[in-house]
């Protein structure tokens, strides 16, 4: 099983910890262009237009100006420094210690910085999106796409995926499609009507990543597509739409109505 999830924009940034070793990430065909893009990140952070090149307002450019000193800041587990309504609901480090296990080798987020990184791969906080349109690069899921596609193409084969990924992020690597589901969050209303949700739908699929890797800790490897719904089922309402050999399918969670 591989639960791809996105960054968070915001970061908590390490306030202790050795710098970044581009070497010791996983995926380490990407090191040369992990290295270009921050070197690249770092000098345009430093330049005047800064905060319009990275697409940001005057309230990060702390932020950015962090940005410049990639090199020499301080790292933690990228679970650590990603933070958000995502990563509140998956709560890493509460985890018991079979279900951390699962997660440690289920879990990928792809990164507009640092491309793909494991849960325990130590990374600095930093500030760039993926939609970013960087000066001589383009849009950054463009730029990673002929990077990441042959070092995740092999990562996924014979793999269930559960994509988690926000649309800018899915861009930047496509994954199998006969394979993979990407996880919908739909709110039931009072009146029965279902709607698509923004922020409880990042927290739910915190939920759902963190409850595959509890489940299959218990219950041993989850592999299909089928066993991913039945899963989830467990707890919430589901439906799937099956994949093809051309287009992903869909898991929808249906949230009961919000209580008063």
């Amino acid at each position: 099983m591989l639960i791809l999830l996105p960054p968070s924009e915001s970061k908590t940034a390490p306030v202790s910890g050795d710098p970044v070793s581009l070497d010791t990430l996983s995926f380490p065909e990407l090191t040369k262009d992990r290295d270009h893009l921050a070197t690249t990140l770092a000098r345009v952070s430093g330049q005047k237009n800064a905060l319009s090149v990275l697409g940001v307002g005057e309230s990060l450019a702390a932020d950015v100006a962090r940005n410049r000193e990639l090199p020499t800041a301080p790292t933690a587990p990228a679970l650590s420094v990603y933070s958000g309504v995502l990563y509140d609901a998956l709560d890493a480090d509460s985890l018991s210690g079979a279900a951390h296990e699962v997660a440690e080798r289920s879990l990928m987020v792809i990164s507009a910085l640092w491309g793909a990184v494991r849960p325990s791969d130590h990374i600095p906080a930093y500030r760039l999106s993926m939609g970013t349109d960087l000066p001589r690069h383009g849009k950054l899921n463009t730029w990673w796409k002929p990077r990441l596609s042959p070092v995740l193409d092999r990562v996924a084969t014979d793999q269930v995926i559960v994509d988690c990924r926000s649309a800018a992020y899915a861009a930047a690597w496509k994954a199998p499609a006969a394979e993979t589901i990407a996880v919908r969050v739909e709110q039931l209303n009072e009146a029965g009507k279902r709607s698509v949700v923004s922020h409880n739908a990042k927290y739910t699929r915190g939920l759902v990543a963190r409850f595959l890797c509890e489940y299959e800790a218990e219950h041993g490897a989850i592999e299909t597509v089928h066993a991913v719904r039945d899963a989830l089922s467990k707890r919430w309402s589901v439906e799937l739409t099956e994949p093809t050999a051309r287009k992903a399918g869909t898991l929808t969670v249906v949230l009961d109505p919000p209580t008063v």
